[in-house]
């Protein structure tokens, strides 16, 4: 039996992870998010909001992977919490909001909600903004910062065996859309390229418009009646507007280009789960980042300038 994701029925899910950046402070973000007023925010749009505070990792300790990966113990119970958390508030019919924390949390939500996906028959899709691909692997990272290595995980990459069952359903490549990149490593160009992965770079968007790539994403998961699963991260944005991320690169999403992909993926009624990540209120500017966030989550999910 196929379920409906309730998207007015609202889960809010803290993930204070940090360790798979090279720069910590990323635990402070799911605080200043709620105190940029989310919950509230989402609730005067006419939301149930339930915030469950905030989730902790399983204990891995002595896990480690083959080549570089900091932190792959931490970084590994973190994706098998995560994981039960966003499968379980999927199959529940409810729509998870998971509150960031660095990038690394999505190797657990998008393999939560791949599997709730594969056991509906349907299809997950990813919509990845950001400006970094994070198709890096243990093997091929020249940081072993875990958070550069998120796709290449729930894409089924090898080289993460052992973090969860070999067995688990993955995201097709080709069902990933990665939108606003501005810095990608040598190898993720070429593997990317090879795996099939669709990416919308800021070059694409300087030629052709930021609604041209969202209404190709948008009418390839509804042709599917796939699942979709947008991964926010704060870096997708220009520094000049959001400062407060430890992986800044100029020349990011403008205030408007980022409205109007919320616009209109509220219009297209398909997200069904969703991540912000990347949140560094250390490095904000009086919470500058954080309040812009709130305001584009608010456009996410029905806010209209008419």
């Amino acid at each position: 039996m196929i379920s409906q994701i309730d998207r007015k029925n609202i889960v809010l899910l803290g993930a204070p992870v940090e360790e798979g950046a090279g720069r910590l402070g990323c635990a402070m973000g799911p605080a200043a998010l709620r105190l940029a007023g989310i919950g509230p925010a989402l609730e005067k749009l006419g939301h149930t909001v339930e915030d469950r505070g905030n989730l902790a990792p399983e204990n891995l300790s002595g896990f480690t992977l083959p080549g570089l990966a900091r932190n792959a113990a931490l970084i590994g119970g973190w994706t098998r919490t995560l994981d039960c958390a966003a499968y379980e508030t999927l199959k529940n019919g409810k729509m998870p909001i998971f509150l960031g924390g660095d990038h690394s949390l999505s190797m657990g939500t998008v393999a939560g909600a791949v599997r709730h996906a594969e056991e509906q028959g349907r299809k997950l899709f990813v919509l990845w903004m950001d400006a970094h691909a994070d198709f890096n692997t243990p093997a091929t990272s020249p940081s072993g910062n875990m958070h550069g290595m998120s796709v290449a995980f729930f894409c089924g990459v090898d080289g993460f065996s052992g973090i969860l069952p070999d067995d688990r359903p993955a995201v097709a490549p080709e069902n990933v859309f990665m939108c606003g990149l501005r810095s990608i490593d040598p190898d993720e160009r070429a593997e990317l390229t090879r795996a099939g992965v669709n990416v919308f770079d800021m070059r694409f968007i300087d030629e052709n418009g930021i609604v041209a790539a969202m209404k190709r994403v948008i009418e390839t998961v509804r042709q599917a009646d796939g699942l979709l699963h947008l991964s926010f991260d704060t870096d997708f944005l220009d520094p000049e507007i959001a400062p407060g991320t430890g992986t800044t690169v100029r020349g990011g999403g403008t205030y408007r280009e980022a409205h109007v992909v919320m616009e209109m993926l509220y219009d297209s009624g398909l997200v069904t789960s969703l991540d912000i990540v990347e949140l560094n209120p250390f490095l904000d500017d009086r919470g500058k980042s954080a309040y812009l966030l709130v305001e584009l989550m608010s456009s996410l999910f029905g806010q209209k300038i008419f």
